[in-house]
Order: C-alpha cells, then sequence, then structure tokens
C-alpha cells in the first residue's frame, strides 16, 4: 500500500486550536468482518491489533474524572473486541451518551446475533455506514452480499425501536465511491429516507455526509491510478474557513487501541500524535493530569477534506 502521509505532511493549512474536551472518539481495534475501499483505518479480518482490559478501564476513568459527555466508539467493528460490552455498561452506568459505530453486517456474524438487543437494551446510538440506497453501488464498495445484510440490519434495528420516534438514534452514513466531494446533505437525506422507506420500509434519524480522506487504503488507491493530485486539488480549491470553528477536532480526542492520544481518527491513522504532551506521544493518562483547551491541533494537508464544501465531520456537514 502506497504511503500517503509523505504527500500531506508539508501542508498551508491554517493553525487550530482546541476548545473544552466533550468527547473520547475510542478505536477498539483495527479488526473487522469487512473489507472497504473507502476505509481509512485500513481494517479487516486479518488485523490483530486490540484494545485490552487494563486501557478499556482507563477510558472509562478518563470519562468519570472529566465528566466527558460523549463516547464514540469504533473501529474496525468496535463490537469485536472482547471487553466491548463492558465498556458500554459502565459507560451507560456513569450517564455518558455512548455512539456504536456499527457496520451492520456485524449483527449477523457467529457470536453477535444478540448484539442488536444488547444494544438498544443499553440505549446505545448507532451510526451506521450504507454508501447508498442502491444495492449495486454498496456492494461494489463494501463486497457482494452487504447491501442485503445492511438492509436486514436496519429493520432489525428498527424493530427494536431505533430510527422511531422516541427511541435511540439510528444514523446513516455516506460516502463517496470515488474522488468527488460527497452531496449537499440536506437534499441527500431526504432521498434515502424516501428510498429506504418507498422500497424498505426503513426509517432512520438523520444522515451524515462525510468526504474520504485522501490517506490509507482510499489515498493509496488514488495515487495508484495518478488521482491523488487532482483529488487534493479539488480539496483545496473547496476550502471554506467557516467550517474551522467546528471541525470535531475542538473537542474531540481520538484514542487508539494502546491508549495513545491523536486529535482525530484521520491522525490516527497517519500516525500524527495529539500535541498535549511536550515530551512523547500523549496517552490516555495524561488526560487525567492536565487540561488541553488552548492546545494546539497537529495538522497536515488532510486537513482540507474535513473543511472542503460543506465540511465534514464524525457529525455529518459542518454547515447549515
Amino acid at each position: 500500500m502506497h504511503a500517503t502521509y509523505p504527500l500531506l505532511k508539508k501542508t498551508d493549512f491554517p493553525p487550530i486550536r482546541r476548545k473544552t474536551l466533550d468527547t473520547l472518539q475510542v478505536n477498539l481495534g483495527y479488526k473487522c468482518n469487512q473489507t472497504c475501499q473507502h476505509c481509512h483505518v485500513n481494517a479487516g479480518p486479518t488485523r490483530k491489533e486490540m484494545m485490552d482490559r487494563e486501557t478499556v478501564d482507563l477510558v472509562l476513568q478518563v470519562l468519570r474524572d472529566r465528566k466527558l459527555s460523549t463516547l464514540d466508539v469504533t473501529g474496525g467493528a468496535p463490537e469485536m473486541n472482547d471487553h466491548f460490552r463492558h465498556l458500554v455498561r459502565e459507560a451507560r452506568a456513569l450517564g455518558v451518551r455512548v455512539i456504536d459505530r456499527c457496520n451492520l453486517t456485524i449483527l449477523f456474524e457467529p457470536g453477535y446475533e444478540d448484539m442488536a438487543e444488547f444494544l438498544a437494551r443499553h440505549e446505545v446510538e448507532i451510526t451506521a455506514s450504507l454508501p447508498c440506497y442502491s444495492q449495486k453501488n454498496v456492494d461494489q464498495q463494501r463486497g457482494d452480499g452487504v447491501f442485503d445484510k445492511s438492509i436486514a440490519g436496519l429493520r432489525l434495528l428498527n424493530s427494536l425501536g431505533y430510527g422511531r420516534d422516541g427511541g435511540p438514534a439510528l444514523s446513516l452514513v455516506y460516502n463517496p465511491q470515488g474522488p468527488s466531494l460527497p452531496p449537499n446533505q440536506q437534499k441527500l437525506e431526504a432521498d434515502y429516507k424516501r428510498e429506504l422507506m418507498q422500497h424498505f420500509g426503513i426509517d432512520f434519524t438523520r444522515l451524515y455526509v462525510l468526504a474520504n480522506m485522501p490517506i490509507q487504503r482510499f489515498g493509496s488507491m488514488l495515487i495508484s491510478k495518478g488521482q491523488f493530485v487532482d483529488y487534493m486539488n479539488l480539496l483545496k480549491h473547496n476550502y471554506s474557513s467557516a467550517n474551522l470553528d467546528g471541525v470535531m477536532c475542538r473537542t474531540l480526542v481520538s484514542v487508539d487501541w494502546q491508549g495513545h492520544l491523536y486529535d482525530c481518527d484521520f491522525n490516527q491513522m497517519l500516525a500524527m500524535p495529539a500535541r498535549l504532551n511536550r515530551t512523547g506521544r500523549p496517552h490516555l493518562r495524561d488526560l487525567l493530569e492536565r487540561e488541553v483547551e488552548g492546545e494546539p491541533i497537529a495538522i497536515a494537508d488532510h486537513c482540507y477534506g474535513c473543511t472542503a464544501g460543506q465540511g465534514s465531520s464524525c457529525g455529518g456537514a459542518l454547515a447549515a
């Protein structure tokens, strides 16, 4: 796989600093039951990196001691971590809002058949990737049969109250298939709601549109096809300074499977540690000892992906 960081390191992206921390986004490991072309984590079934129980308990200590409001759990498929359920139960007992970034197909893997019921019982919000409402496009990006399993997963979650009035939030995520900016989030959400209800009887809470980051598997594909420079020029040409105030790295810290800290999940994949510790790589333990508000954020050229057009974050578009 082609390395992208050397192409991104030199940047003219404007310097930015942190606001008050309210969210831990924790990557429980890179193992996944799927291998998706757009995956910036390069996750897959053969990955071995998984967070251990000691680090999971340290996550819980940080949530408690810092009184953080949100735990955003990701992977890989985070549910494949042996300590996933312990983390969810204890975080919810603290009153923390928990978001599970679920790929939907995991709900039907052997050993995970009761996962949907577990998530519903603990009122865990679900953010699920569904890159299109078309079977052809989804299977092309994520593998044969993924669309049908995803639809089955959404129906199962609807049956448990997800995406319905009064039920836990069920958010869907759209990524473009190629080197283009995502379409208008509001308009595409209306299309998703119409098509999924009309053809499958599926409800969901909201749609997030995310730009593909020029890193890891997607970035390597761009290099192989000679499209990397053109895609970066597209992101830079569509840069909007109005999106700087809302980028997720201002209020979120990304935690890798070993407990090291990054300003976002993308920086984690580029091995760009957060600048919260003047010596070495910062760790969860540092969050127990110091405040991070006002600290500088590590930047590179991929940051244009979060600020191009309508903007892009783990919570979707930034522009109204």
